[in-house]
């Protein structure tokens, strides 16, 4: 990854004092192989790259990890519950080894190779908090694309047709016009 682009990213995250709120909470969790994801950075790059001064609200906030040990559905709904407890930021929570299945693809080996299968490029994009303090960057197709302002189909993903429903529900084109949709 650039490093040019990996702290410019970096620099607009550590300005954002809500996606600072939602990383030290996710971090008291202390899961091994976890990012905040999709949207939580994608949605930053875009307002930025779009010269917006307020972000765009966050309709949910993916956590999403890989724990093999215990992939059930109830421990993510624990780990929601958790931080509902202590915010009121709208959490989602995903075991990344078990989402494989739903999608019809190999087992996963880690959250990146969860990511590597998702349907956009650029929503494949997350940020950990190390308990360091440290931020660092989950971006296994890299950060260029992102802050090109693109939208690109992941061929890895294997459904056009979700590309295509996902970037016309979710409005993108509108909320962030001078996006480029490529797929």
């Amino acid at each position: 990854m650039c490093h040019e682009l990996e702290s410019k990213v970096l620099a607009w995250l550590r300005a954002d004092s809500v996606r600072l709120e939602a990383l030290a909470l996710a971090e008291r969790l202390r899961l091994g192989d976890w990012c905040l994801a999709a949207g939580f950075v994608r949605n930053l790059v875009w307002d930025r790259l779009h010269g917006y001064t307020q972000p765009t609200p966050l309709n949910d906030i993916d956590l999403v990890y890989f724990d093999a040990r215990d992939d059930s559905e109830a421990r993510d709904r624990d780990l929601e519950a958790s931080l509902h407890a202590v915010s009121n930021l709208p959490w989602s929570v995903k075991n990344q080894a078990r989402m494989h299945g739903r999608n019809g693809d190999a087992p996963y080996r880690s959250t990146c190779d969860a990511m590597t299968y998702w349907v956009e490029q650029e929503t494949a994009v997350g940020v950990h908090l190390g308990r360091d303090q440290r931020l660092s960057l989950v971006a296994p197709f890299g950060l260029a694309s992102l802050l090109e302002g693109k939208v690109t189909y992941n061929p890895r993903c294997r459904n056009m047709a979700a590309f295509h429903e996902r970037y016309r529900s979710k409005d993108w084109t509108s909320i962030w016009p001078r996006l480029v949709v490529v797929g």
